[in-house]
């Protein structure tokens, strides 16, 4: 997934229903309000609330 997908437009966190961002890497979205990380795997984001891990503080750290 890039930056730029129109995909990231709607995709939303299972949990609080927020905007979520690509992480610098590309293999996961992030929830900066909940501190959870969302893994993309072979070009499909998991976005159930069990597929969450605890993410970095702020997204830049990884």
């Amino acid at each position: 997934m890039k930056s730029d997908d129109p995909l990231l437009m709607i995709l939303a966190c299972p949990i609080d229903k927020g905007p979520l961002l690509l992480l610098d890497s590309g293999d996961a979205l992030y929830n900066p309000r909940l501190r959870r990380r969302y893994p993309i795997v072979d070009g499909i984001p998991q976005l159930l609330p069990t597929s969450g891990e605890p993410g970095p503080g702020n997204p830049s750290d990884e």
